[in-house]
């Protein structure tokens, strides 16, 4: 409810201008009262559900608080705003909101239609309602009384929900006229406001895009498929137009599939007949060139997982065909003497592809760790990277190219296995590297210059081999950048070593003065003492010592074994003389 109380205020007009509506004008902020809307009510999680309750709330109220009842509680009498009822600009907001809660209705839908077909129906019944409420809010704001502003952000609506319209229904044309339409509103509305408004008309600009771009390339347009791919990669075309971007660009890359048969791999020519995996390897190359270009690591980091999951499934595809294979195999008892067939090294392949993006993914964000490791240094304040999140990506390359050198088909493949064993040295080097790290963080000096050592060897035996294989290192990590950094780094922590243990030897030496008195003893004598702040002070013995006290004497009767007491045989009253008169005595106490 305290939501919609910034956007009412941007609706509502003075009480001394009502009078005056010809020269003031009614105005009512489209974009930004929607943009604020969805973002605060659900669509921020794309709960088109959530957002269109909000509308119908907000209906309501707009209602009630015009006096803009249809009928009562047992009957509904339509009404429709006017001309003449423009005398508040919550008029016009009530129809925008009709508009949106049926486009939300249709959006909402659209999410369920992936597993109910029939509901695309309603889906288009929702969008053309949503269509005609705005074009109704268009025409009201035709009115003299609306301002100019406003009177171009209802045309740009009504034509993006139109285009909307005519998107789902396939009408190419039409939807990019209207597209085309609105953005050229929107461009116009940018450049005449302040920074802020034009941002969000801006903003409103690059949703438009794709749209525009796909209905260009499905009337005929070859060129926009290009862009439409480098849009799909850098993670743009989003919400609705997703979908549409991977069947599109699966089916140009299916049509360039039909002539590639073969592919050559470690001087090995393979043919390629799964379908997927040829649509994969022709997308290949564009891939690797987006990543390469990609601007800041969030998009890099897009783009690789964008890149596995294919293989991933390319992969799966591959090895589905495998075991139709090895199925016929046995049933022909046909045998290759132990060659690898040339799915299986197919498969090698994609597996190959598949391991490598992992690990060129897993070094870019070791490298954007080491930046930010640098940056924080030893700032505690600041919760950055640990050595220890640097030495777990490592682990990973590391497993990942021990599983590159048992790939079936290049165990023979002795110019591959140095490589491999080449990068698993390099990246050895830098896991030993962060973990020496880690140990110099909780000053283990000894075992810090033990692996620092290592590292060193690690590094040598890198540059002896990569002479011996005559192989560039441009796409690994330097190793001489790694050994000038270790030498640094094992000058840093001989100096730590010897300032702690100074440090140490002085703390120990007041140590060995002091004495274990408790502080009550030595009240009126000041003295360090850094155990008194420390969690067990020494305030007073404890447990405190035994003192002496006096002894209790202990008396022992001797005399009373030999002490006669007199005789009380006179005092003791004798049984049986009481007779009746005793007994009715002793009942009645006469006798106490």
């Amino acid at each position: 409810m305290a939501a919609d109380k910034p956007n009412e205020a941007k609706v509502s007009v003075g009480e001394e201008n009502k009078e005056n509506l010809p020269d003031s004008g009614l105005g009512l902020e489209i974009l930004q009262i929607i943009k604020e809307s969805q973002q605060q009510h659900g669509l921020r999680h794309g709960d088109y559900q959530r957002y269109r309750g909000y509308c119908s709330r907000r209906l309501r109220r707009l209602r009630k608080t015009l006096g803009f009842r249809m009928g009562n509680r047992h009957k509904f009498v339509g009404k429709k705003i006017t001309e003449e009822m423009l005398t508040d600009s919550r008029y016009l907001l009530l129809v925008l909101m009709e508009a949106e809660r049926a486009w939300s209705y249709a959006m909402q839908l659209k999410q369920e239609a992936n597993t109910e077909p029939r509901k695309r129906f309603h889906l288009l019944a929702r969008l053309r309602k949503a269509a005609k409420h705005s074009e109704r809010l268009e025409k009201l704001c035709e009115s003299h009384r609306v301002d100019a502003k406003t009177k171009l952000e209802a045309q740009a609506y009504t034509a993006y929900l139109t285009g909307m319209v005519e998107f789902e229904l396939q009408e190419w044309k039409r939807a990019m006229e209207a597209f085309n339409k609105c953005k050229t509103i929107y461009e116009k509305l940018a450049s005449a406001f302040t920074e802020e408004m034009a941002a969000l008309y801006r903003q409103r600009v690059d949703e438009i895009s794709p749209n525009i771009r796909y209905c260009a390339y499905n009337i005929g347009d070859q060129n926009a498929i290009n862009d439409l791919m480098q849009m799909r990669l850098t993670g743009g075309g989003g919400g609705m137009m997703a979908e549409k971007l991977e069947t599109l660009i699966t089916q140009a890359r299916t049509k360039q599939a039909a002539t590639m048969s073969e592919v050559e791999w470690r001087g090995r020519s393979v043919p390629v007949k799964v379908d997927k995996a040829r649509i994969f390897l022709l997308g290949l190359a564009d891939n690797e060139a987006a990543i390469a270009q990609a601007a800041n690591e969030e998009t890099k980091e897009h783009l690789y997982e964008t890149l596995l999951a294919e293989c991933r499934d390319t992969i799966q595809a591959v090895r589905e065909e495998l075991k139709s294979e090895a199925k016929l195999r046995e049933r022909s008892s046909d045998s290759d003497g132990g060659k690898v067939s040339n799915l299986q090294f197919l498969h090698s392949y994609l597996t190959y592809i598949k391991l490598c993006t992992l690990v060129k993914r897993n070094e870019s964000m070791a490298h954007t760790l080491q930046v930010q490791l640098k940056e924080t240094g030893a700032d505690d304040s600041k919760r950055g990277p640990r050595p220890q999140d640097l030495i777990r990506l490592y682990d990973i390359i590391l497993q990942s190219l021990a599983e590159l050198s048992t790939l079936p088909g290049l165990e023979d493949d002795h110019a591959f296995q140095k490589e491999v064993s080449l990068k698993t040295l390099i990246y050895k080097a830098y896991r030993c590297f962060f973990i020496a790290q880690s140990y110099v963080l909780v000053k283990k000096w000894s075992e810090a210059l033990v692996l620092y050592e290592r590292v060193l060897k690690y590094a040598k035996e890198v540059q002896s081999k990569a002479k011996s294989l005559n192989s560039s290192l441009k796409d690994l990590p330097d190793v001489q950048e790694l050994i000038a950094e270790v030498n640094a780094e094992k000058y840093s922590l001989q100096a730590a070593a010897i300032l702690d243990k100074d440090e140490t030897a002085e703390v120990s030496v007041p140590h060995q003065q002091k004495d274990n008195t408790p502080l009550c003893e030595h009240l009126e004598t000041f003295r360090i003492d850094s155990t008194l702040v420390g969690k067990h002070p020494n305030l007073v013995p404890f447990p405190p010592d035994f003192q002496p006290i006096p002894c209790k004497p202990l008396f022992f009767d001797l005399a009373l074994n030999h002490v006669t007491f007199p005789p009380l045989d006179d005092k003791v009253e004798q049984k049986g003389k009481g007779g009746l008169t005793g007994y009715i005595k002793g009942i009645f106490g006469f006798g106490s």
